[in-house]
C-alpha cells in the first residue's frame, strides 16, 4: 500500500507530454504546495486519495490514473469514503452467478462465521499487545466468542461480533481515551454518526475508509459483486461484501491509531471541530495517520511459506473466496495467516529495568550510563527499543 495524500484548495492533475502532473492543495495561505511529476509507467503509488476541498481533475488525468492500475479516492469532510475511482473491473461473470447462490445458499452461514472469528482473533490479538504494556487491559473475550460456535444464523452471528465489541471497546477506551477524548465507538452501520464527536473518532473513521479503498481494490480486481457480501445484508447504496472483507482487518487500523496515540505522533493541532460540533483531521492529521497506516499496511507476514504485505494478504483473501465460491477451494480461512504482534517494551520488562541495581546491570555488562538512561525511558508512557544484547541480557 503506497498512498499519496492530496488535501487543501487549489489541487490540480493533468497531463503534458504523457506525464501525469500533480499539485496538491494549500492548506494556509503561506503553504507551498508540493508539485508532484509521474512519467509513464513511473507512478510508485498505487492509490491518490483526496482530502482536499477544491480542486481540478483532467479527463486525461482519470485516463492516465486508470491505465496505470492507480485508485483514485474522494473522502467526505468527516474522513469517510465518498467514493472511488477504479480500474475496469475483471469481467467474472460465472464468478457472479456462483456468488449469488452462495449468499441464497447455507454456505453464507459458513462463511458469515469465518468472517466473524477471523475478527475477532484480530481484536483479540491487539488486546494481547496491549496488556503487554498495561496490565489493566482486560483481554478476555473468549466468553463472547465462544458463543460463535453456536451461532446458526446471520442474526446470531451479528449478536456474537455485537457482544465481543462492546468488550473489544471496553478496553481500548482504558488506554485510548488519555490525551484525547473517546466516548466509545458505534456498533452496526445504522448506528454510525455523521460525523465523530471526539479525536478517536476521527482517527477510526479515516482509517477504515482507507481500509475499506483497500477491500474496493481487491474486489475489483477479482470481478466479484461488491453489493452482495455474506455477514452483511443487502443494503440500496451499500456495498455488504466490501464492510464483509473490512472485518478480518480492521485490527491493522486499530493497531496503526494505538500505537500512534501511545507514540504521541498527534496533537491537538491536528483537528478541528465543525460548526455542528464534529471533529475532522486537519491536513497535517490525515497525512501522519496516512502514513503511520501504511507502515502496518506494509509490514511483512509469512504465509504459505512465502513473505507477503498485509495489503497483498487482502487481495490473496479475495482471490481465495473466488476460489471457495468457484469450488476450486473446500473450505477456506479468512484467520490465516495468524496476526502476531510483537512489543519490546512490554510492563515486565520496564518492570524489571526500574527494579535493577547498579550492581546487578555490571554483572549483565550494563554500564551506569546505559542504566540510567534505561531507567529514564522505562519511567516514561512513550514506547522505546532497545538493543538486542542489553534485551538478551535482561531476560
Amino acid at each position: 500500500m503506497k498512498s499519496l495524500l492530496l488535501n487543501g484548495h487549489g489541487i490540480n492533475m493533468n497531463v503534458d507530454g504523457a506525464r501525469l502532473y500533480v499539485k496538491n492543495g494549500r492548506t494556509t495561505h503561506r503553504s507551498d504546495p508540493q508539485n508532484h511529476v509521474f512519467r509513464p509507467k513511473g507512478i510508485k503509488y498505487d492509490n491518490i486519495v483526496v482530502y482536499g476541498h477544491s480542486g481540478n481533475i483532467t479527463f486525461e488525468a482519470m485516463r492516465w490514473l486508470m491505465k496505470h492500475n492507480v485508485q483514485l479516492t474522494l473522502l467526505n469532510w468527516n474522513g469517510r469514503l465518498l467514493t472511488n475511482i477504479l480500474p475496469l473491473e475483471a469481467k467474472q461473470t460465472k464468478l457472479k452467478f456462483k456468488q449469488y447462490q452462495t449468499y441464497q445458499s447455507k454456505k453464507r452461514i459458513f462463511l458469515a462465521g469465518k468472517i466473524i472469528d477471523a475478527k475477532i482473533k484480530g481484536s483479540k490479538a491487539v488486546l494481547d499487545w496491549l496488556k503487554e504494556r498495561y496490565p489493566k487491559v482486560n483481554n478476555k473475550i473468549e466468553k463472547s466468542a465462544s458463543k460463535l460456535k453456536k451461532a446458526k444464523t446471520i442474526k446470531e452471528i451479528m449478536h456474537v461480533e455485537s457482544l465481543v465489541a462492546v468488550d473489544y471497546w471496553k478496553e481500548l477506551d482504558k488506554i485510548l481515551n488519555k490525551k484525547f477524548d473517546f466516548f466509545g465507538r458505534k456498533t452496526g452501520k445504522s448506528k454510525r454518526p455523521v460525523g465523530a464527536i471526539d479525536e478517536v473518532n476521527a482517527l477510526l473513521n479515516y482509517g477504515y475508509s482507507l481500509l475499506e479503498t483497500q477491500c474496493y481494490r481487491a474486489i475489483n480486481s477479482t470481478g466479484l459483486d461488491t453489493h452482495v457480501g455474506f455477514l452483511h445484508e443487502l443494503q440500496a447504496g451499500g456495498s455488504p461484501l466490501v464492510y464483509d472483507l473490512q472485518e478480518p482487518f480492521r485490527w491493522i487500523v486499530d493497531l496503526a491509531i494505538s500505537d500512534a496515540l501511545e507514540r504521541k505522533v498527534f496533537n491537538k493541532k491536528d483537528f478541528i471541530r465543525t460548526e455542528n460540533y464534529n471533529i475532522r483531521l486537519k491536513p497535517s492529521g490525515a497525512e501522519k495517520l496516512t502514513h503511520e497506516l501504511e507502515k502496518q499496511f506494509n509490514r511483512y507476514v509469512f504465509y504459505q511459506g512465502k513473505k507477503y504485505k498485509w495489503s497483498y494478504i487482502i487481495m490473496l483473501k479475495t482471490r481465495e473466496l473466488s476460489q471457495y465460491l468457484m469450488g476450486k477451494r473446500l473450505s477456506i480461512d479468512f484467520s490465516k495467516p495468524v496476526v502476531k504482534l510483537e512489543r519490546h517494551d512490554n510492563h515486565e520488562l520496564r518492570q524489571k529495568i526500574l527494579n535493577l541495581s547498579y550492581t546487578e546491570a555490571k554483572k549483565l555488562g550494563i554500564g551506569k550510563g546505559a542504566l540510567h538512561d534505561l531507567k529514564r525511558r522505562a519511567k516514561l508512557e512513550e514506547p522505546f527499543k532497545m538493543y538486542e544484547k542489553v534485551k538478551e541480557r535482561l531476560g
